[in-house]
């Protein structure tokens, strides 16, 4: 089973999706940390005149390791660096190989990401697409970010989020929309454990959907 988990940043799609990874006992990738990882791997290289180029390559030498150093990865300024990389086409085509051989691994996977359901995985099971308002995906990652001892500007975090909602929208190479066979599940007034009920709720009742012979 295939279980494609896209949305924006900080919408709880990275934690319902290893929640559902849990419950069904599938492996989990979250594809955003593939991004980071490039990113940070061209930090020093942002304004560099080949800095595209630079991406391209570390994309390519993109190693698992890269992916364990999560308080680094998941950085605010670490998101900002991923959007930039990932509006490069070439990139994308890189990293995509990786993701779709992850979902194709035996009993099946839960990937979270931008565009799972649209391009990386288009026949998943079931496709969920995870969203919330600007304000509480905002106060979410601030209580992330202040739980690991990190000082938190919430009026710059908030509007860190509106720009990378707009590139991730206008990147013509990332298709970052809501397929249209996915189930919205809107967590902007939900917990944890109540969005992550309704998640299975939604994923249970598309597999015996399928299973019945009817569409999810």
């Amino acid at each position: 089973m295939i279980i494609a988990v896209d949305g924006p940043a900080a919408s709880g799609k990275g934690t319902l999706a290893a929640g559902l990874a849990r419950h069904y006992g599938l492996a989990h990738l979250d594809t955003g940390l593939l991004y980071r990882a490039v990113g940070l791997a061209v930090r020093d290289e942002v304004d560099a005149p080949d800095f595209e180029a630079a991406a391209i390559r570390a994309a390519h030498a993109l190693d698992p390791d890269q992916l364990s150093d999560v308080a680094a990865l998941t950085a605010a300024e670490t998101g900002v660096l991923a959007s930039r990389v990932a509006v490069i086409g070439p990139v994308r085509e890189a990293l995509r190989a990786y993701q779709r051989d992850f979902a194709a691994r035996p009993g099946g996977a839960v990937l979270d990401g931008r565009d799972i359901g649209t391009v990386i995985c288009p026949e998943a099971d079931v496709k969920l697409f995870i969203e919330a308002d600007s304000k509480a995906r905002m106060e979410r990652r601030a209580r992330q970010l202040e739980a690991r001892g990190v000082e938190v500007d919430r009026y710059a975090l908030y509007h860190q989020i509106e720009e990378r909602d707009a590139r991730d929208r206008a990147n013509p190479n990332g298709a970052f929309y809501r397929a249209p066979d996915a189930h919205l599940l809107d967590t902007t007034n939900l917990d944890i454990e109540a969005a992550l009920r309704a998640a299975v709720a939604i994923v249970d009742g598309a597999i015996a959907r399928k299973a019945g012979g009817n569409p999810a």
